[in-house]
């Protein structure tokens, strides 16, 4: 009889790296106020950088800088700015200017979705979820590109694996994310020349995140795990660990690079996401399935 081996647990960067590796730097990080982007800006903090959020709602973002500072001991504000509208990136990084005095580092990672099927997905639902995961994206890099040069510093890019095979329900945010994934690049051979770096970091099933309590179909969270090689599904811990990295000197020389980190799921992935008889009504047509998956 075979003896099951236990998946390795997430570990904290802090058990691995140095802990003053970012001291004295300072990070830009959209949809910083939640989620994986906070348990980035979090891990960064804990290495000693300084920290700018951004997102739309005030309370809710005043209230992570203030608990992303009580928990790391280093500072941490928040601007309020829609990464839709330039103007507003570009207030949130002169706020960031007249704070700290500097961007060494960028997360873009606001993003948008919800579940529907092309057949019950209207022009608009599309295009605002391109407008905030791509158009976002590439406001912030405007926002941001003339401070990061003066540092030589790098951008991560929060993209997904849905665009690596046709998940259904998912055809906004895969055509949004590949374009993420489309400007990490092209900015990562335009700015190398300058210093700047641009990566791609591409989560995988990640627990304890809004896109997984939302997207996940209910009772499937066991057979997805088993679906993943490494026999787990992701903690809060995995992707700042990777954010850590790339943002170091030991990845001085990584750039352009698109890194999923998701134990391996891209690859025995087959489209997860169930086709319930519910979706499909007596006349073939698919309806929109937002609500309880």
């Amino acid at each position: 009889m075979s003896v099951a081996i236990p998946p390795r647990p997430p570990i904290k960067s802090t058990e691995v790296f140095k802990k003053d590796i970012f001291e004295g730097k300072v990070l830009f990080c959209t949809g910083g106020p939640s989620g994986i982007c906070k348990a980035m800006t979090k891990s960064i903090m804990s290495h000693g950088a300084d920290a700018i959020i951004i997102g739309r709602k005030v309370d809710k973002g005043e209230a992570a800088a203030k608990e992303l500072s009580n928990a790391t001991g280093q500072r941490c504000v928040f601007a309020q700015a829609d990464v839709r509208e330039p103007e507003q990136l570009k207030a949130a990084a002169k706020k960031c200017i007249d704070t700290f005095g500097k961007i060494d580092f960028v997360i873009c990672g606001a993003a948008g979705n919800f579940l529907a099927p092309i057949s019950g997905l209207s022009e608009n639902a599309f295009a605002t979820v391109v407008r905030i995961d791509t158009l976002g994206t590439f406001n912030t890099i405007k926002a941001t590109l003339p401070h990061v040069r003066r540092t030589r510093g790098s951008y991560i890019h929060v993209s997904a694996t849905l665009h690596y095979y046709g998940t259904p329900y998912q055809a906004h945010v895969s055509a949004a994310k590949a374009g993420v994934d489309a400007l990490s690049n092209v900015l990562a051979v335009e700015e190398g020349p300058r210093g700047v770096r641009s990566n791609v970091i591409a989560p995988g099933p990640i627990l304890g995140t809004e896109g997984m309590d939302r997207l996940t179909p209910v009772g499937k969270k066991d057979a997805i795990t088993r679906s993943v090689p490494l026999q787990r599904q992701g903690g809060l811990d995995d992707v700042p660990n990777t954010a850590v990295f790339l943002f170091s000197e030991a990845a001085n020389w990584v750039t352009g690079q698109i890194i999923a980190v998701d134990g391996g799921a891209m690859h025995t992935n087959k489209g997860s996401l169930p086709y319930p008889d519910s979706v499909l009504d007596p006349e073939g047509a698919t309806k929109s399935i937002r609500a309880k998956m």
